[in-house]
């Protein structure tokens, strides 16, 4: 019996050791080829726009966003998918700050948003996003949320839609509907994710870009964008259930945009068609040649999509 297991603990120390140092290996090559590239110029977007930095302090957090664009201007905000942070939408910045104010947030756990010993968890967001409108004497806004992005964009409208204007979803769902297809889908890639974790957390950032964006300049940028997601940013990202619920005819009052990129994941896709279906003045886009993050491998028609669909919305 000793021999046993004896064996298998050799077994095991050897399948940890070899599974690390497939890590490290890998680590090395993606780093030499990031290096590559920028010295390449492929990773040398400068942002044009003038962005100013502030800090939101509530509940013993400390919420970093990013304003740019007139202050008479129509408000619109930018909610970045998971792991990733404010610096996803640059090539949205400087496009929409012509006409707008832009607003970007570092959501809680990502970006400088660190988690802090508190209790405010990710479903929190809404009302971070409520208290930087109060601060910045904004009444309503544009708001356009990507991915994760989308589920804290809509929640936060269906708790304050006389601030909407307009809501804007890319790669997400409906929150409103719980959905099991979805659910399965999320636990699968969860387990993917958690390996990646236990040994390398700039393994999982390199997943996470891969599965991100399609074009693989846009997916370093969102590996770089998600390094200041730490594996204690995990413990605020389970109150996302909270914001899913079945709630039959929620009111909306603002117009509702739907995008998906052409390349993303079938499900993706599926969902938001159905969504569309359901919500009949709702409108559906898919954005060509782009992944989950279109707004990323797509910036030019994305952009297109949403000026035209909010500019005379005030």
């Amino acid at each position: 019996m000793k021999k046993i297991t004896i064996r298998l603990l050799i077994v095991f120390i050897f399948l940890v050791s070899g599974t690390k140092l497939y890590y490290v290996l890998c680590e090395n090559r993606f780093k030499a080829e990031l290096k590559q590239m920028k010295e390449n110029g492929f990773m040398n977007y400068k942002i044009e726009s003038n962005i100013e930095s502030k800090v939101l302090a509530v509940n013993e957090n400390t919420i970093h966003y990013y304003v740019s664009g007139e202050p008479d201007k129509p408000a619109i905000l930018f909610l970045h998918p998971a792991f990733s942070d404010h610096t996803c939408f640059y090539k949205q910045v400087d496009f929409f700050s012509k006409e707008f104010r832009v607003i970007t947030i570092d959501l809680i756990g990502h970006g400088l948003s660190k988690v802090h010993n508190t209790k405010d968890k990710i479903d929190m967001s809404s009302e971070h996003i409520l208290e930087i409108a109060k601060k910045e004497d904004i009444n309503a806004l544009h708001i356009v949320g990507v991915s994760m992005g989308s589920l804290i964009a809509q929640y936060f409208a269906l708790s304050y839609p006389e601030k909407v204007l307009s809501l804007t979803t890319l790669g997400g769902y409906n929150i409103n509907e719980e959905n099991k297809e979805i659910a399965k889908s999320q636990r699968k890639k969860m387990f993917g994710w958690m390996i990646r974790v236990i040994f390398s957390m700039d393994s999982f950032r390199r997943y996470a870009g891969s599965v991100s964006a399609v074009n693989k300049e846009e997916q370093l940028k969102f590996y770089e964008s998600a390094k200041g997601f730490s594996r204690k940013s995990f413990t605020i990202m389970s109150s996302l259930n909270r914001l899913i619920k079945d709630r039959p005819n929620p009111i909306r009052n603002y117009p509702l945009l739907i995008l998906t990129g052409e390349k993303d994941n079938a499900l993706a896709k599926q969902m938001a068609e159905s969504w569309h279906i359901a919500e009949p003045n709702s409108k559906y886009y898919s954005v060509e040649q782009a992944g989950h993050c279109a707004n990323m491998d797509n910036p030019k028609r994305f952009n297109e999509i949403v000026y035209n669909s909010i500019k005379n919305i005030k």
